[in-house]
């Protein structure tokens, strides 16, 4: 099932304002007429965003329903880099979007992007429509209708999706949330929900992934059901996207009720190791677990 060409398309909009949330999150509200067609986020929307740069212009981005095949063939130094991000917030009215976007060095397109942006400032984002209805690729976040805990975790690149999903979740849901961010001032970026227990912490000089690993296998632990592992296929993170939402054909979620229902995002070296404790190790049934590791330490994500 493939979604309907009007579904997403690409929009034109501009910065309306920055805003530095905590040290290393920088919400950028883009706003203009046509974002009045974009689409409700509905949980971790995600969204491609265009930046332009010196001999690729937004105007070099090819718009249509092949975009990607023709932008793919289109050469390096002449291609508009994109990068991949959560919907953070819409207001129609207004005819603005939120986009919550880490700041660290410059290294690479985006990064220098972010660093440097200001109002009035043009991107293009590739975002669902209004018209959007059903099944919604865009969305990752598939829990059973009936789940007893949720499991929540990311690193920085994650925590705008985990920001959305914790405030549209029902006041009723239980579970724990796991976060690993750069700096002890990220700590408190996360909306609060009554329901979760919140583990959030700041590498402080620590190796990338350790208490996103650590706090996700001791927070497994506590909350998955007894069960027998099931060997999963290992994936060279290195060559390979390690992306597994478990859907059914219709595209909802793959069991219609589930113990525990775990929701894991960020650098894909982490996730691979967790995909193989909570699968393998732990016996978690992988229709109930949403590995996403979609991006990899020292490689852009084009």
């Amino acid at each position: 099932m493939t979604p309907r060409p009007d579904a997403y398309r690409f929009f034109q909009a501009a910065v309306s304002r920055v805003e530095d949330v905590t040290p290393s999150f920088r919400r950028f509200t883009f706003r203009s007429e046509d974002l009045a067609g974009y689409g409700d986020p509905g949980f971790d929307q995600r969204i491609k965003v265009v930046f332009p740069r010196p001999g690729a212009g937004l105007d070099a981005m090819p718009t249509g329903e092949e975009w990607y095949p023709t932008w793919r063939a289109m050469p390096e130094d002449a291609r508009p880099p994109f990068r991949t991000y959560t919907t953070r917030a819409v207001r129609h009215d207004a005819c603005e979007v939120d986009i919550d976007m880490v700041v660290h060095e410059a290294l690479g397109p985006a990064s220098e992007w972010i660093l440097g942006a200001g109002v009035g400032d043009e991107v293009l984002i590739l975002g669902p429509t209004r018209s959007m209805t059903g099944v919604n690729y865009g969305i990752d976040f598939v829990p059973p209708a009936r789940t007893e805990r949720l499991l929540l975790a990311g690193d920085e690149t994650a925590a705008p999706a985990l920001a959305a999903i914790l405030e549209q979740l029902p006041p009723e849901a239980r579970g724990t949330v796991v976060l690993e961010v750069p700096h002890e001032g990220d700590t408190s970026y996360l909306p609060e929900h009554p329901g979760f227990e919140y583990r959030v912490a700041c590498r402080s000089g620590g190796s990338r992934g350790d208490h996103l690993v650590g706090a996700v296998q001791e927070a497994a632990a506590e909350l998955a059901p007894e069960g027998r592992g099931a060997q999963v296929e290992e994936i060279d993170v290195d060559h390979d996207v390690l992306w597994e939402v478990p859907r059914t054909a219709k595209g909802g979620a793959a069991l219609k009720s589930a113990a525990l229902y775990a929701w894991l995002a960020g650098e894909a070296g982490a996730i691979t190791r967790l995909r193989r404790h909570l699968v393998t190790e732990l016996g978690v049934d992988r229709r109930a677990v949403a590995f996403m590791g979609y991006w990899r330490l020292g490689r852009s994500e084009n």
